[in-house]
């Protein structure tokens, strides 16, 4: 196991961790939660051994082998998939090994390292390697491509994977989600629930948490504190603690008063001096107790829109694409104020494509496309970060679109964002990616747009800020169309999803779950298309051929109804407790649960929404694996 006894960290001459106290033990799966900056990373790069403590005792498993994604993805004229299998070093210096063996025709060596090999599932990497490929949204043909022809977040991508390729047995992941689309964190949630060893993960996406890790470790005032069960059942925790130590903390102020007052009236009196040096004493020994900390350190809203024509946008038989290359054709989409609209889709379908497309950054290629007059567009987007000046302070940045504006009155403004003090003066280029980001969204709130486009909106962006950043979305009163991998901001936000595929952009009909289980669906009929599209041999096509497969399907079919109809049976319960959900999140984004005279009422909130999200996650594991036994049979099926 891992321990952590009294630990001290240091950064910059700043204490991130002061006899800071914790253990992970073989298997746990650990959510590492905290503020940005407060030495989640830190925590990392010693696990890693890049850095010493500066206080304290920290024991590791000598024998234990690490996994972490690399930062960095040399450009290299090498082929995705040999890169990813490159993650498991022991695999290739078997390999390297093996080669030298046949070269020098060393029989009982070539013989020794073929075994070698096979009992660490060598000649099973290039599928393994494939599979995460796969699930991470790489396609066959992408495989093979070189690592120079790849973007920044999709050579993160690979770095991802070859992290996953390594047998480890402990996993290291800070924001594993960043660079990841909707599908692939779908697939990486699964993968991450069957993974054997230990996982220490950082992530600010709460619906990615809960069904993953079964223990939160909350780093926070330089301390660390542990709790069991997932990210809802901490967030239940975690207020119950809030609510005792408010109480402790009143108490131990008016103890402290009554001693201090003490202090001040006989310290200079010689029959009491003794009592009153006494009282000193045990004031300075006294551990003080920190009152509770349970506002959210953002605060902002979208103001008012200066107008808001109706409609907003209207879109007729729109085409778009990329000089000769159609993405997307036939759009029919009208926004009007209060459009909530979350975009759906698989990897490359064309989602940030529709939003380019609606930004202005991208022409339509066909059809109608108006705006009203006085459309005002708010668009977040990554490149935006880009568009920073990097010299130039949040002042500055804020003084170029509000002129008439005085400097403390954009200092009391950019401080709702986290931009208190003097960060507001500091320069941008030194910023955080979740600083920059914080500071493009406030520059997009302040403008009072009535289209508001988000591409994935919260990378970068820790819990506080998210949850923010959800309340104030719930408010705004113009339309908005967003993509994001974010499944709690996409359920408390939008109220329509739209599908993206197959060139078209049309209403989904269902909810989140409804989704992946439309993508299961999309996965077996490609499985079943490339199993089709296989060479014919030895087939005979004859009428007793055809009357043979026939009755083969209904007993398959009478075979798996028990697995259907149980997977009815837990979509049905999926639903009630999704209903639960909804409801007590819609009850929890009412502002007045949070004050004092409601705190049964939010505890109950809280106590049903936890509740729910546990059950769910033991029910969609349940659903999965009935799921994947019926797409193994028939898979079986297919084969015969």
């Amino acid at each position: 196991m891992i321990i952590f006894s009294d630990i001290q960290l240091l950064r910059g001459g700043k204490v991130l961790l002061e006899n800071a106290t914790a253990t992970i033990n073989p298997g746990d799966k650990v959510g590492l939660v905290g503020k940005n900056g407060c030495g989640k990373s830190t925590l990392f790069a010693l696990l890693k051994n890049e850095l010493s403590l500066d206080g304290g005792n920290y024991q590791f498993p000598s024998n234990w082998e690490l996994a972490w994604v690399a930062q960095e993805t040399p450009a290299l004229e090498r082929a995705a998939i040999e890169y990813v299998i490159d993650g498991d070093r022991e695999y290739r210096e078997l390999e390297r090994q093996l080669i030298a063996a046949e070269l020098a025709d060393n029989g009982n060596k070539v013989a020794e390292l073929h075994g070698k090999i096979d009992t660490i599932g060598g000649y099973s990497i290039n599928a393994r390697a494939a599979e995460l490929l796969n699930g991470l949204g790489f396609s066959q043909h992408q495989m093979q491509w070189n690592l120079t022809q790849f973007s920044g977040g999709w050579r993160m991508r690979l770095n991802l994977a070859q992290a996953l390729l390594c047998r480890s047995d402990l996993l290291l992941l800070d924001e594993p989600t960043n660079h990841l689309d909707l599908d692939a964190v779908m697939w990486l949630e699964k993968w991450l629930q069957s993974y054997r060893g230990t996982l220490v993960l950082i992530s600010h996406d709460r619906d990615f948490l809960d069904p993953v890790i079964n223990r939160i470790i909350h780093v926070e005032n330089q301390t660390m504190n542990s709790y069991t069960g997932n990210y809802s059942s901490f967030e239940v925790q975690r207020a119950e603690k809030l609510v005792l130590q408010q109480a402790m903390f009143q108490k131990q102020q008016k103890q402290m008063t009554h001693m201090q007052s003490y202090i001040e009236r006989f310290r200079y009196k010689a029959s009491k001096a003794r009592q009153a040096q006494s009282r000193i004493k045990a004031l300075e020994r006294m551990e003080k107790v920190l009152p509770a900390q349970l506002d959210n350190p953002f605060t902002f809203e979208f103001r008012e829109p200066s107008a808001l024509p109706n409609p907003i946008l209207m879109m007729d038989h729109v085409a778009a694409g990329y000089d000769d290359l159609l993405i997307l054709e036939k759009i029919r989409l009208n926004l009007v104020p209060g459009s909530r609209i979350g975009l759906l889709g698989r990897n490359g379908a064309g989602k940030s494509t529709l939003i380019k497309m609606l930004a202005g950054d991208l022409p339509a290629k066909a059809g109608d496309m108006a705006f009203s007059q006085g459309v005002k567009i708010g668009y977040f987007a990554q490149h935006q970060l880009e568009t920073l000046y990097l010299d130039d302070t949040p002042v500055q940045h804020m003084a170029r679109i509000a002129p008439n504006s005085t400097e403390q009155q954009l200092r009391d403004y950019l401080g709702s964002f986290g931009f208190i003090g003097d960060k507001a003066l500091e320069k941008v280029g030194p910023f955080s990616g979740g600083e920059k980001a914080r500071l493009v969204l406030a520059l997009i709130v302040w403008q009072r747009p009535n289209l508001l486009l988000l591409d994935e909106p919260t990378n970068h962006l820790d819990l506080d800020m998210r949850q923010a950043l959800t309340f104030a979305l719930q408010s705004y009163e113009g339309a908005m169309v967003i993509v994001s991998h974010d499944r709690y901001l996409l359920r408390a936000t939008t109220d329509d999803l739209y599908l993206v595929h197959d060139r078209q952009v049309v209403p989904f009909d269902g909810d989140l779950s409804d989704y992946h289980k439309w993508l299961s669906e999309q996965q077996r009929n490609e499985r079943r298309e490339q199993q089709a599209a296989k060479p014919e041999t030895n087939k005979d096509n004859s009428a007793a051929s055809r009357k043979e497969q026939k009755r083969l399907d209904a007993e398959f079919r009478k075979q798996t109804a028990p697995i259907r109809k149980e997977l009815t049976k837990l979509e049905k319960q999926m639903d009630k407790l999704n209903a639960i959900i909804t409801a007590a999140e819609t009850a929890l984004s009412d502002s007045t649960i949070y004050e004092p005279e409601n705190k049964a009422q939010m505890n109950e909130q809280l106590k049903l929404q936890g509740n729910a999200k546990s059950d769910l996650e033991d029910i969609e594991v349940a659903w999965m694996e009935l799921q994947e036994q019926l797409e193994e049979m028939e898979s079986q099926l297919n084969a015969e």
